[in-house]
C-alpha cells in the first residue's frame, strides 16, 4: 500500500495519474498548502522540501517526494509506462527532465503573474507569457506524427498533462496547437486520468 501526500495541483495530479494508471491500491493524505499545512514536522520528515506530492511504499518502507523521481520509481516498481524499446525508453526519460526543468517552472511562474498577478509587472508578464508559448511549440512539434510524446503512452504523458491542463491560466490558444490539442484531448479521456483528476477533490477537466 502506498500512502500518497498530495493537493489538487499539477505536480500532485501527475502521481495521482500514475497510481491509477498503474492499478496500484494508495491511501490519499491531503496537504492543503493553502493553509501551510506542508511546514507540518511530521510531513517535513517524509518531504524535506516542504513541497507535494510525496510518497511512502509500504511495501518497501521508502519514502520519496520531486514528482519526477515517484513517477520513476512506479514505472520501476512496477515495470509500466517505461517503453522497454531503448530509445523510446530515453526518450521518455528525457521528456521527463524537459517537464521537471522547463515547462512545469516555467508554467508555474505564468500562472502566477497572467492568472493570480496581472497587471503587477508588464515584464514578467511578458517574460513568462512568451516562453510558455514558447514550449508549448516545443511540445507541438514533438508530438507531430506521435500518438504520445515519447511514441508510446509513458510516464512524460503523465508528467507533462497536468500542467496543459492549466492552458487558460496560461493564455494559450489550443487551436494554434493542433498537435498538442489533439493528444491533450485523447488523455482526457482516459478513465485513469479522469479519476485521478479528482483526487485529493473533486474537479472538472477543462477541455479545449
Amino acid at each position: 500500500m502506498i500512502d500518497l501526500y498530495t493537493f489538487g495541483t499539477p505536480n500532485g495530479k501527475k502521481v495521482s495519474i500514475a497510481l491509477e494508471e498503474m492499478g496500484l491500491p494508495y491511501n490519499v493524505h491531503t496537504i492543503n498548502i493553502m493553509k501551510d499545512e506542508q511546514f507540518d514536522p511530521a510531513f517535513l520528515k517524509i518531504s524535506p522540501n516542504n513541497k507535494i506530492p510525496a510518497i511512502v511504499d509500504h511495501d518497501t518502507g521508502l519514502s520519496l517526494m520531486e514528482s519526477g523521481a515517484i513517477l520513476y520509481y512506479l514505472a520501476t516498481k512496477t515495470g509500466k509506462f517505461l517503453p522497454s524499446d531503448p530509445h523510446l525508453h530515453w526518450q521518455a526519460i528525457e521528456w521527463l527532465n524537459w517537464q521537471m526543468g522547463g515547462f512545469g517552472p516555467m508554467l508555474g511562474q505564468a500562472n502566477h503573474f497572467l492568472k493570480f498577478n496581472p497587471g503587477k509587472s508588464d515584464y514578467a508578464e511578458k517574460r513568462y507569457g512568451d516562453e510558455a508559448r514558447r514550449l508549448y511549440g516545443v511540445l507541438d512539434k514533438q508530438l507531430e506524427g506521435r500518438e504520445y510524446v515519447a511514441g508510446e503512452y509513458s510516464i512524460a504523458d503523465m508528467a507533462i498533462w497536468p500542467w496543459c491542463a492549466r492552458w487558460q491560466w496560461q493564455k494559450i490558444n489550443m487551436d494554434e496547437l493542433p498537435d498538442v490539442k489533439r493528444w491533450y484531448t485523447k488523455m482526457a479521456k482516459r478513465p485513469a486520468v479522469i479519476k485521478a483528476y479528482n483526487v485529493p477533490t473533486e474537479a472538472e477537466i477543462p477541455l479545449p
